[in-house]
């Protein structure tokens, strides 16, 4: 979460933080494939190493990525981005955001952390292309004040990928 909103960010409501722990000891279980929570005391904020899938283009590659919890989860998405440096994906712009429709728009209670991840490394792993979305610039001008990807109104369409 950026600087400006973790600031006035709420303490996770009694729903949140049970289904959150429910959700960690899930992960401490059975992690998803690719995928390594980093330890903190922090439940309202997670980091989470990515592992490029193999046969990809991003075999080989490590990135992380932070999710933030808002008071209302699961009924309202969490922020997730991916920390410096972001992969080259014509989904994911220089600053960390995401462009993906689960994120946003086709956010469900049903989704959990496991399953966010998951649809991220598909999102990258089905990439033919290594390159920033076409209007990165411009965006990423657009968010210099600490903007969350949330407060964008995103434009959902390309399914290729």
């Amino acid at each position: 979460m950026t600087s400006s909103s973790a600031a006035s960010r709420k303490a996770l409501s009694k729903i949140a933080s049970n289904r959150l722990q429910k959700e960690l000891v899930e992960w401490q279980v059975n992690p998803p494939v690719g995928f390594k929570h980093k330890v903190t005391d922090n439940l309202q904020r997670w980091v989470i190493e990515v592992n490029g899938a193999p046969g990809t283009l991003y075999a080989n590659e490590t990135y992380q990525l932070q999710v933030d919890f808002p008071e209302h989860y699961p009924m309202e998405a969490p922020q997730v981005i991916f920390l410096p440096p972001a992969p080259l994906h014509p989904h994911i712009y220089s600053n960390g955001h995401i462009c993906l429709d689960i994120l946003y728009d086709s956010w469900s209670p049903a989704m959990t952390v496991s399953s966010v991840c998951i649809s991220i490394l598909s999102m990258l792993s089905s990439s033919t292309v290594k390159q920033r979305p076409e209007d990165n610039d411009r965006y990423v001008k657009n968010c210099r004040n600490g903007r969350s990807p949330k407060e964008t109104r995103w434009w959902f369409h390309d399914d290729k990928v």
